[in-house]
């Protein structure tokens, strides 16, 4: 697999009973870049990100068939070890959910399933994860404040802090921004920006002119096939499917 692609996706198929809701998925995901899965509701988006993690063994109702490559394991096999692959993988959900304890300990939380107890390491830790989500500035005095007490947007940034705290490789995110505010989404968007040094991103979003601000690569889905997939100028500057120009051209949604 070359060093450039961090997920590899191939013959992917999800069936509900006789229903197929993923139809033969090939794609790549690229390392260290943001890639934005696109489309209108109810192609896929969310079961193609969920089998990515696993969260579909969650429903007894599904099968899933194929492979989903990442650093050459597939993922999908019984043998892999489902928590530590969720370790590996932070889940940025469409809507907040802080634990019910301070804004320090939501993070802290985080650091102790990783076997981090010193209480100097724990902070500096928590510092660090509160700065790297954006977060930092906004509530360093008020650690011990209780996390509901943050507004969505806040709360959005908390959960991404203990996401990040995990310590995993890839961030995934179910339209993280679709219950905030402009200025939160902004906020959310500019994190996202500068984790992906750091992170593979793989964000589901039906938002154009957000795709279009954030994504390096696109795979757009329609009816549970991806149609199209590619550099977010090729997909939007030169789309080589009828579909695709379609969609982008707001024919349909």
């Amino acid at each position: 697999m070359e060093n450039s692609i961090k997920i590899q996706i191939s013959d992917l198929n999800v069936f509900a009973g006789k229903n197929q809701i993923l139809k033969n998925i090939n794609a790549s995901i690229p390392k260290n870049k943001i890639t934005v899965i696109l489309g209108p509701s109810g192609c896929g988006k969310t079961t193609l990100l969920k089998c990515l993690n696993r969260l579909t063994d969650l429903y007894p109702e599904l099968k899933v068939t194929g492979k989903i490559m990442i650093d050459d394991n597939n993922v999908l096999e019984a043998k892999e070890d489902i928590y530590k692959l969720r370790q590996r993988m932070g889940l940025l959900s469409q809507r907040p959910y802080p634990l019910p304890m301070t804004i320090y300990n939501n993070i802290a939380y985080a650091l102790k399933l990783r076997g981090i107890k010193n209480r100097r390491e724990l902070h500096k830790l928590t510092m660090h994860y509160l700065q790297q989500a954006n977060l930092w500035d906004e509530v360093r005095t008020r650690l011990r404040e209780p996390a509901s007490r943050l507004s969505i947007g806040q709360q959005q940034r908390l959960c991404l802090a203990r996401g990040l705290a995990v310590n995993p490789e890839i961030i995934l995110a179910d339209e993280p921004t679709s219950a905030l505010d402009p200025i939160s989404s902004q906020a959310i968007e500019e994190t996202f920006v500068r984790l992906k040094n750091d992170y593979t991103i793989v964000l589901v979003t039906h938002i154009l002119r957000q795709a279009k601000r954030i994504a390096d690569h696109v795979i757009f889905m329609y009816l549970g096939d991806v149609i199209e997939q590619g550099s977010v100028r090729e997909v939007f500057e030169n789309p080589k499917m009828e579909k695709t120009k379609l969609y982008l051209g707001g024919t349909f949604n």
